[in-house]
């Protein structure tokens, strides 16, 4: 058998068939994996320390981690004994950390970005319809002062409810997706003989 490192340096004896079926049943990620090579896109040649993850498994750890909705992550990657390879897990350690405090981060500022944008047109949309009530309120009748009082009245209240719209449901759809890069990037990353 095989010696394992058990994800804090120390080195355990590799689990049993009821450890194995215990571990995938708990709050943990359980993901066998042949080799290395499945974490990682087939179109992409450069070393795990820069590689690009695959996408099947990033699908895979998001419907796993919907279902965690508590507590910090463990992420198990079962993998043959006589593929392993301790420094390279490393590498995939801190390239898997790296990647998920990255997209979290972006994810943080498109949020942010969006919201602000939400809010400039809301902004935007209030001043359109207080130059219309203006126009409405003023004495001058005539036809430019009805095509700018036509304008300005509908385009207000679109834009400002489109602002209302991003502010409260465009930012909100990127709410699954940040909790994920945010539960990925706390996780605790092991990797298991079988």
């Amino acid at each position: 058998m095989v010696p394992r490192d058990d994800g804090k340096g120390r080195v355990a004896e590799p689990v049993s068939e009821e450890e194995k079926r215990r571990l995938l049943h708990m709050s943990e990620i359980g993901i066998w994996l042949d080799g290395y090579d499945d974490i990682f896109s087939d179109f992409d040649p450069r070393p795990y320390s820069e590689r690009s993850l695959s996408d099947d498994f990033l699908s895979e750890c998001k419907k796993a981690a919907r279902e965690k909705t508590s507590g910090v992550i463990d992420l198990k990657f079962l993998i043959p004994p006589a593929v392993r390879d301790l420094k390279v897990e490393e590498t995939i350690r801190r390239r898997l950390h790296e990647h998920f405090r990255k997209h979290h981060s972006l994810l943080e500022r498109e949020v942010k970005a969006i919201r602000g944008r939400g809010v400039v047109m809301i902004l935007a949309g209030f001043a359109m319809m207080m130059a219309a009530t203006r126009l409405r309120n003023a004495d001058p009748e005539g036809f430019v002062h009805e095509l700018f009082f036509t304008m300005l009245e509908p385009s207000g209240w679109f834009t400002t409810w489109f602002g209302f719209d991003q502010v409260l449901y465009a930012a909100g759809q990127k709410r699954p997706d940040l909790e994920f890069y945010a539960k990925m990037a706390r996780c605790e990353i092991h990797f298991t003989p079988y």
